[in-house]
């Protein structure tokens, strides 16, 4: 009983001690960056939060976990995307399977299991033929694929990613933009565990900004 009871109030004490922790406080210029100037969003009336990142970069891999726990308890007024860099020869083959993937109705189903297949399987794709073979396992042709891959819808986001990528100053992944104001790594978060309370420190900086 006297065990008992010595755990229970263990217990009820790390309880106290979590709810009367204070928030953790970021800094401009330190923990986060503006960027200047501003770019324009397209969320529409909703607070946008991109992920700039690439399927080959293991950092963007080990943040995904801490982004799908944040995204959990999103709030309704925020909108979230991830967004492929393409400023090299291999960065634009998977943005452009990323895109067409989007094209084709496939990006919620394929997404995850491709950052698994590189990075946990250590699939050895070699060119974008093989890339488009791995795709057909959802249902789509290597054909259609490849099609969709040099299509224009695709071709114009990708000319949209390597403008974009510059103007908000990303220079590597994962990097975290939140209304086209802010960025931030994970470096400068202090960790994958603080990135998620980070977005949520800049989303109500922006939400305070448009109720004003």
């Amino acid at each position: 009983m006297r065990f008992l009871l010595a755990a229970l109030f263990t217990l009820v004490a790390h309880m106290a001690y979590a709810q009367a922790a204070p928030a953790p406080t970021f800094e401009l210029g330190k923990h986060y960056f503006a960027i200047d100037p501003a770019q324009p969003t397209s969320s529409g009336d909703k607070i946008e939060v991109l992920e700039v990142f690439m399927y080959t970069c293991h950092h963007c891999y080990d943040l995904e976990p801490f982004l799908d726990k944040w995204k959990a308890t999103k709030a309704a007024d925020v909108s979230y995307s991830p967004f492929p860099a393409s400023w090299n020869g291999g960065a634009e083959a998977f943005a452009r399977a990323f895109y067409a993937a989007e094209v084709l109705g496939i990006l919620e189903k394929s997404h995850e299991p491709l950052f698994k297949a590189i990075h946990k399987e250590k699939t050895p794709f070699k060119s974008m033929d093989e890339v488009a073979q791995w795709f057909t396992q959802f249902g789509v042709t290597k054909e259609a694929f490849l099609s969709a891959a040099q299509s224009f819808a695709v071709n114009t986001k990708i000319t949209r990613s390597q403008q974009m990528v510059p103007r908000w100053g990303v220079t590597g992944t994962p990097t975290i933009i939140v209304n086209g104001k802010y960025r931030f790594d994970v470096s400068s978060a202090g960790g994958h565990a603080n990135v998620g309370a980070l977005i949520d420190f800049l989303v109500a900086k922006e939400r305070a900004a448009k109720g004003a």
